[in-house]
């Protein structure tokens, strides 16, 4: 049936060509043509139009030589009453709905529409079906892009054990703070210092597999690199030099005073001499190394130790996986922009296991 649909649509939109064309009786073909395969009110609509249009120009075109005036007269009546039809808006009153119900919300649990004590697997199943609805190459209605943003800032932040923790004591408060001191609120305001590392796209790839195309990778540097210029001219270059070094003067004397405090770590992702002892989680299966007397020396649980383990494998996949798709993107633009297919076969073929990995442990 859906089939049908598609094959009327098509009609109608060669009957309102023919409208402008003043082709009659090629148009009246189609819209019949187009009712009998889907009956739809457009069609009936513009039938009605046309033969009324054809009635009054009988009435009025009596003498035979004006019938071509008449004629296109009618087609151009009938092709602007075409065109208001088809200037309809390209999204569903439903798909609106759901952008402004997003729009409205003030917190990313909100957002995805679950409990505060919701599991991983509730917020992802939460996501997936917000994701499908709102993305701007499905959902046309205005702002979906920002409502897609925000479910996935609110899915990378609210399945990032870190991050969540984070948002459950300051996500509240700091949105509080940044709407008091602005008079009107800014889209998603509550977003403001919790955002994911990944954009909104490549989170849905990673979920879904690729079903959408990636932003242009050129664009997003672009757009980062002339933030990252702006920011740097508004700096006072008088301490922009010692605050720039900062950071790597207190990294050096953390390291330093690490070796006087911090004790070894329990476990390793990769083996070595010290860390010789296979093991694997109990959930994801990952395999990690610890020391030969791990059993006598460990003394906490074995269960949180594991979680540790597969938030930090997931943490490294996810660097890997950006790195990866990040690769890709890039050899695609390159083979776009000079026009080469040997190139744009080759960045097909580029592998991305990280990706595979992390897609299918998200999903298990």
């Amino acid at each position: 049936m859906d089939g049908n649909k598609d094959e009327a649509e098509r009609c109608i939109e060669i009957a309102v060509k023919s409208l402008s064309e003043g082709k009659i009786e090629r148009a009246d073909k189609f819209l019949r043509k187009a009712e009998s395969l889907y009956p739809t009110q457009r069609a009936k609509d513009l039938l009605a139009k046309l033969k009324a249009s054809a009635h009054t120009g009988a009435a009025d075109g009596s003498n035979g030589t004006d019938e071509g005036v008449h004629q296109r007269k009618r087609a151009n009546s009938a092709s602007r009453s075409a065109k208001a039809e088809s200037a309809e808006p390209d999204y569903t009153n439903d798909q609106l709905e759901v952008v402004k119900k997003v729009k409205k919300c003030k917190d990313y649990y909100e957002v995805l529409g679950v409990k505060k004590e919701a599991t991983d697997s509730e917020i992802k199943k939460a996501y997936k079906k917000l994701a499908l609805q709102l993305h701007p190459d499905k959902n046309k209605a205005p702002g979906a892009a920002e409502a897609f943003k925000a479910v996935g800032n609110a899915v990378a932040i609210l399945t990032d054990a870190e991050k969540r923790k984070q948002y459950d004591l300051y996500g509240s408060q700091e949105q509080q703070n940044y709407t008091r001191r602005h008079t009107h609120y800014n889209e998603y305001a509550y977003s403001r210092g919790f955002e994911s590392d990944v954009t909104a796209e490549e989170l849905f790839n990673i979920f879904f597999g690729g079903s959408y195309p990636s932003q242009n990778i050129y664009m997003r540097q672009r757009r980062f690199n002339r933030q990252h210029e702006h920011q740097q001219r508004e700096q006072q270059p008088s301490y922009a030099a010692f605050i720039n070094l900062l950071p790597i003067i207190l990294l050096i004397g953390l390291s330093m005073m690490s070796s006087f405090f911090i004790s070894d770590p329990i476990y390793s992702l990769s083996p070595s001499q010290k860390f010789s002892v296979a093991r694997k989680t109990q959930n994801f299966k990952i395999p990690y190394y610890v020391k030969d007397n791990f059993h006598s020396e460990y003394q906490g649980s074995v269960g949180r130790l594991e979680a540790s383990v597969e938030e930090d494998y997931l943490t490294n996949l996810k660097h890997s996986c950006y790195r990866e798709r990040n690769y890709k993107e890039t050899m695609f633009a390159k083979a776009r922009n000079f026009g080469d297919r040997d190139l744009y076969h080759k960045a097909q073929n580029i592998q991305t296991p990280s990706c595979e990995t992390l897609h299918r442990l998200l999903n298990q």
